[in-house]
């Protein structure tokens, strides 16, 4: 595990904002001119974007990113950086993300800002994938963060009983302004409040896909390579080993 600090930076006095921006510039330090980039979401990969938007307008940084979210699509485009679907590039070099949480074999729970189905299918395309957290994400074992699970809006509640059944647990349909919260991709998303209880993430993983109106789960399981995590300590890169 390496650490190191910003010149001049002080941690101690550094708020949960100010750190978030610290992990999320440091993970640039994984992207090179001539790359193809997954871009994640949330709020600690967005300074990943704005640091890799300044660099390619002032150092000529020359990447291709792939957004995983609309928000993300029009943060990258707002700084700069061109972009392409996922079908007319063969494979990514790497992806940076954000998590909810993550735990010591480095599995994650992802979902948090409901989009998690094109988080996985550009994670899954990606030769190495880079974390960026603060120090609260980390867990001994995944759950204490609700588990979003992506849903077809048909016979919705039928699916969330199923969920239910299936993790022994209580569950809700997540809700926006006007209703449930709908999904870039049409869908709803389920949270189930499972607590610290998943220790088999990819055992849960396949028994919730098998429930047919279950698009995706929010469990990375053998994915991540690298966390950058930001503490009162400083920042800390993770490397699986």
């Amino acid at each position: 595990m390496k650490k190191y600090n910003r010149a001049g930076a002080q941690p101690q006095n550094m708020d949960v904002e100010a750190l978030k921006k610290e992990a999320g510039i440091s993970a640039c330090s994984y992207v090179s001119s001539g790359m193809k980039v997954g871009l994640g979401t949330g709020s600690t990969v967005k300074y990943t974007i704005l640091e890799l938007g300044r660099r390619v307008r002032e150092e000529g940084l020359d990447i291709v990113g792939v957004p995983t979210s609309i928000a993300t699509e029009v943060l990258a485009k707002q700084q700069g950086i061109t972009l392409c679907e996922l079908d007319d590039l063969d494979g990514l070099d790497v992806v940076i993300d954000g998590t909810d949480e993550f735990d010591p074999n480095f599995h994650l729970i992802k979902g948090g800002g409901a989009a998690l189905l094109r988080e996985k299918v550009v994670a899954q395309s990606s030769s190495k994938m880079v974390v960026v957290a603060d120090d609260r994400k980390r867990v001994d074992c995944l759950g204490a963060f609700p588990l979003p699970i992506e849903v077809t809006p048909f016979s919705h509640a039928t699916t969330l009983n199923a969920i239910e059944r299936v993790l022994d647990c209580s569950a809700a349909v997540r809700q926006g302004e006007e209703g449930p919260l709908v999904t870039d991709n049409g869908n709803y998303i389920v949270d189930a409040k499972t607590g610290p209880t998943i220790t088999e993430p990819s055992v849960t993983e396949a028994q919730l896909l098998h429930i047919a109106g279950v698009v995706q789960v929010g469990l990375f399981t053998e994915m991540c390579d690298v966390v950058i995590l930001a503490g009162l300590d400083g920042v800390s890169v993770l490397e699986k080993s």
